[in-house]
């Protein structure tokens, strides 16, 4: 499985989703589709996902989750880029290029109104829980490797400061900070 492959994954899964703004709800249905699939290709999906949460590790991502979740550790923010991949490649890709473009999302502006978090645990679990139902067998343990990016020093900067914020991620910072 390739990264256009585990897109159409996310996209069928989407599809199928009553509300597909609901990370755990499409991370269920991209297991499932998966588990139909050759058991090499599940196998080859846990890599792909780790490559994708390797690309999303940004630090203006970090701040981003930060200030939409109202906090972020270093498992929340894991959990974030699992929600953000549930979003679909089109969301995801916008996002890493411009992480304030997540307030032009609905999900976003509601979850801003609602005062609820954006995170999806169970997207990281979406191939080990395809490979269980396939094959009844934990994930092979050396399915993916990870190797994160540093992170850029110019975003060393404490999360609560609203001024920094403000100026870096105006659009969030206004349905968040305000």
């Amino acid at each position: 499985m390739n990264r256009q492959q585990f897109w159409q994954l996310v996209e069928a899964a989407r599809d199928q989703a009553t509300d597909p703004d609901d990370g755990q709800e499409v991370a269920r249905h991209a297991s499932a589709v998966l588990a139909t699939r050759p058991v090499r290709e599940i196998i080859a999906a846990q890599q792909v996902l780790w490559d994708l949460m390797a690309h999303s590790y940004t630090n203006p991502l970090w701040a981003a989750a930060y200030t939409v979740n109202g906090g972020c550790s270093d498992d929340g923010f894991d959990y974030f880029r699992g929600w953000l991949i549930t979003q679909g490649h089109e969301t995801f890709e916008q996002v890493i290029a411009d992480p304030d473009a997540l307030a032009g999302l609905p999900a976003v502006r509601s979850s801003a109104a609602e005062g609820s978090d954006l995170d999806c645990e169970e997207a990281l679990s979406i191939v080990w829980n395809a490979h269980i139902t396939a094959t009844g067998e934990q994930l092979p343990g050396d399915a993916f490797t990870i190797r994160y990016p540093d992170l850029d020093p110019g975003w060393n900067f404490d999360f609560d400061d609203r001024g920094e914020m403000t100026r870096r991620l105006p659009r969030l910072a206004a349905l968040y900070l305000a």
